[in-house]
């Protein structure tokens, strides 16, 4: 067994994931989705010692400026901190540091880099979006039944990009990152509250052409099922569950309707915040971009019933993804 440290940098969250995996069990988890090679399903099981997310807002105003600002620096070099002091605490041997969308995106993003190595001591890595999707389609199909050949959809739905993943029991067939999240579509449409009709219109405008450039390289309309990751996705299962409080062990694997699921976007994008504020499972830092979170699942999966000729006819949830990926990619 090898115990490994994976740190999933996105732009709302950074997640940590310290896990023992049993490195006799060869894999490869590729990474390379653009080069067209199915990736083998990775079979090593991971067992987790410690799993933390804070809410930095990596991305704030990045939309807008295409730059990091300096408070979001800070307060994702204070976590990175306090994540360096539990690496140390548990005795990780490798340590993978995967930063997204928001970096991808910054043009001061070495300053970025600079402050995760001195305090880490590892490099960070701003992976394409490629590479997220590969990882989050990993991370998602290590711990979901297996449908064999039938090809499944990974939808990652991000605070900077979602990535749309189709693959099977062999590994990824297609994968395609698009600019559209809950962080950047609040920010650029999104602020009233609750968000007017002409507001939603526009930021639905926008994430249908997502739909579609995903669509030039992903077959859509081959999926016989479809699986959404990260916390938006979590979070809107949670509200259409009506959980008395936030439960990855109640979310992770949950099955939905499709209408069930579609209302629950609806209800979440239409509420004010002082009303999401009050839900149970609600994360504070999610409170003001859950709604553009709703919207861009809720086309999603408009999207998919329409192309699968209504064959698609439910949603599943998983709780692990692209930091589940990151850890089993660690050799």
């Amino acid at each position: 067994m090898t115990r490994v440290a994976a740190v999933d940098c996105g732009t709302n969250s950074i997640r940590l994931l310290i896990a023992d995996i049993d490195t006799d069990i060869d894999a490869d988890v590729n990474t390379d989705a653009s080069a067209g090679d199915a990736a083998k399903r990775p079979t090593p099981r991971l067992t987790d010692i410690v799993r933390e997310m804070r809410v930095v807002r990596l991305g704030q105003g990045v939309d807008s400026t295409g730059e990091l600002a300096q408070e979001a620096l800070e307060r994702t070099f204070a976590a990175t901190r306090d994540y360096a002091d539990l690496i140390r605490g548990h005795g990780v041997e490798k340590v993978r540091f995967v930063a997204t969308s928001a970096t991808r995106d910054a043009s001061n993003r070495q300053v970025f880099v600079d402050g995760i190595r001195a305090i880490l001591g590892v490099e960070p890595e701003v992976i394409t979006g490629d590479e997220e999707a590969a990882l989050s389609f990993a991370g998602a199909s290590s711990v979901l039944p297996s449908r064999g050949e039938d090809p499944v959809l990974v939808v990652d739905l991000g605070g900077g990009s979602t990535e749309f993943v189709l693959g099977n029991a062999d590994g990824v067939i297609a994968a395609r990152s698009v600019d559209v999240g809950c962080v950047r579509m609040t920010e650029r449409h999104l602020r009233s509250d609750p968000p007017t009709p002409e507001q939603i219109a526009a930021a639905e405008t926008d994430v249908d052409a997502a739909i579609s450039e995903a669509a030039q390289t992903v077959p859509l309309e081959r999926a016989t099922a479809v699986v959404g990751v990260a916390g938006s996705v979590t979070t809107i299962t949670a509200h259409a569950l009506r959980l008395p409080e936030y439960s990855p062990a109640a979310i992770h694997g949950t099955e939905l309707d499709l209408d069930a699921v579609r209302k629950a976007c609806t209800e979440l994008l239409e509420m004010s915040r002082e009303e999401r504020a009050a839900l149970p499972y609600m994360h504070p830092g999610r409170v003001d971009v859950i709604g553009a979170g709703g919207l861009v699942w809720r086309r999603v999966l408009q999207r998919l019933a329409d192309v699968t000729a209504g064959r698609i006819t439910t949603a599943v949830t998983s709780e692990h993804d692209i930091l589940d990926g990151i850890a089993l990619s660690i050799r």
